[in-house]
């Protein structure tokens, strides 16, 4: 049985370095699918790995229009199935996982037609391959999930700073999923760059918000010289305050 985990929140919260973390430490016990959903396209240089912009799922979109208007597609081949197939060359292959990115949408803000692309390639996918695992970097906001993307969520993972308005955004992520979705498991709060105790006043806002807080993740002296550096967060070392919380959050969802 696949299992799924969604990483979200808004923007500069660290999810996409999360979710790399995440995926490098599952690769060891399954193979993972990791999805990066987020049109900025930043999950394959958290994992070091390189990234062609034409072999993304917009860019497949939108070859396969070009390729209709100009006959290049056979008559016999079926558009899923041709969508399919080009997907299928465009996964960045790594050890113990796959890489599958969104890409660009298909205009400003719609997202509908990559969308369920993405969904029907991520159905055939886990059907054909058997991946145990989906890790989903999902976009600086709620697009992914409130559109179903995935059919199921095992975790969804919130990301937040620890601020009064990154508390109260992951609050109303929070709400929008218990509105728009029935299929999602456990729900946790993860709080990156923690410095200290928080404050009263949040903690207050993540219990009236009925948030449960899964980790909270201290400032990681080694992330700025990896950041101007342009190397990835797997490069961290086996002692970074960061790579400990990550794997204390796999560990404690029994994966």
């Amino acid at each position: 049985m696949t299992k799924t985990i969604a990483i979200a929140g808004k923007g500069g919260t660290g999810k996409t370095t999360v979710a790399a973390l995440i995926i490098k430490l599952l690769a060891q016990k399954g193979l993972v699918l990791a999805v990066d959903a987020d049109p900025s396209t930043n999950l394959n240089q958290a994992l070091g790995l390189p990234l062609d912009e034409n072999r993304t799922v917009g860019g497949i979109r939108e070859r396969m229009g070009d390729d209709a208007l100009k006959g290049r597609i056979s008559p016999t081949v079926g558009k899923p199935e041709y969508l399919f197939g080009r997907i299928m060359e465009s996964l960045v292959e790594s050890k113990g996982f796959d890489l599958l990115v969104m890409g660009r949408p298909e205009g400003p803000g719609c997202y509908c037609a990559p969308n369920e692309f993405l969904r029907a390639a991520l159905d055939k996918l886990v059907k054909d391959y058997k991946y145990s695992y989906i890790v989903m970097d999902c976009e600086a906001g709620m697009e992914h999930i409130s559109r179903q993307t995935t059919r199921d969520v095992d975790v969804l993972l919130i990301m937040t700073d620890p601020t009064m308005k990154g508390v109260t955004t992951a609050a109303r992520m929070k709400k929008l999923i218990e509105e728009v979705r029935s299929n999602v498991g456990k729900v946790g709060l993860v709080i990156n760059r923690v410095r200290g105790e928080l404050s009263p006043e949040i903690k207050k806002a993540i219990e009236e918000s009925g948030l449960q807080i899964m980790a909270l993740i201290p400032e990681d002296p080694e992330m700025p010289n990896l950041e101007m550096e342009g190397r990835p967060v797997t490069e961290l070392s086996q002692e970074s305050p960061l790579r400990l919380k990550v794997r204390e959050i796999v560990e404690s969802l029994g994966m």
